[in-house]
């Protein structure tokens, strides 16, 4: 890709627009895939994040498939507002490059993530659970956890911080090592939390700190599809 054509892409992909039209797949396969998990589930299987967000729509007296609409409804409109000042040229290579850059992300910076961390401490055992079960989860994993931890609360510590810091740099920085923080501290509370261990803290830390790089540099699609197709690489073994 030439030069300036890099850029153009660079610069749509990264946009709201791109965000939400990317995510929309991730969004039909989790909650179908979620559905059919769960319907002879003796106990149900949720991602947490979604479950979160789900629920506090839920405040508003929406239930069931009208919560859906919602966050359907919901994204689309901040795309729009994000975006209505601004041409994004619509191109399905680009949502293909999208797919495929995200893929070299997965196995590239998280997989390296994997590595370091099986140094330290040993290889991470592989997650419980039947394969569709995994496969659901890991799906929306990349679209939940991405909207809440890098959208909401990275993007909203960098747009604080850099209102009260003089670096944009720092900022970013500063948002980044927090979110990341947090982002794994939030897997270990609540009644369904994993029992802490410093190796699944250190590796939900660094991939956290990979997926709050590519959401401030390449936006939410990317980094939702890059936490996607990682879990999916990791849980059906081809991520060792």
């Amino acid at each position: 890709m030439a030069s300036t054509g890099w850029r153009t892409y660079h610069r749509a992909t990264r946009s709201a627009t791109y965000g939400f039209l990317s995510a929309l797949p991730l969004f039909v396969l989790y909650e179908t895939m979620i559905v059919l998990v769960n319907l002879d589930a003796t106990r149900p299987v949720r991602v947490e994040a979604g479950v979160w967000i789900k629920e506090l729509l839920m405040m508003t007296g929406a239930s069931g498939g009208l919560v859906l609409a919602l966050l359907v409804a919901g994204g689309g409109g901040a795309a729009y507002l994000l975006d209505r000042h601004r041409t994004i040229p619509l191109r399905g290579r680009y949502f293909m490059g999208l797919v495929g850059e995200s893929a070299a992300y997965a196995i590239g910076g998280a997989a390296a993530v994997s590595s370091a961390v099986g140094a330290l401490f040993a290889a991470v055992p592989p997650p419980d659970g039947a394969l569709w079960t995994q496969l659901a989860l890991s799906i929306g994993a990349g679209l939940y956890e991405e909207l809440v931890f890098r959208v909401l609360l990275v993007g909203g510590l960098a747009l604080l911080l850099r209102r009260l810091l003089e670096s944009s740099v720092r900022a970013y920085v500063l948002a980044a090592l927090l979110g990341a923080a947090l982002f794994s501290l939030a897997h270990y509370v609540g009644p369904v939390g994993d029992p802490f261990a410093l190796p699944s803290f250190t590796f939900r830390l660094l991939f956290g700190l990979v997926l709050n790089a590519l959401f401030l540099w390449r936006g939410f699609g990317v980094a939702a599809w890059t936490h996607a197709l990682y879990d999916v690489m990791v849980v059906t073994g081809l991520l060792g």
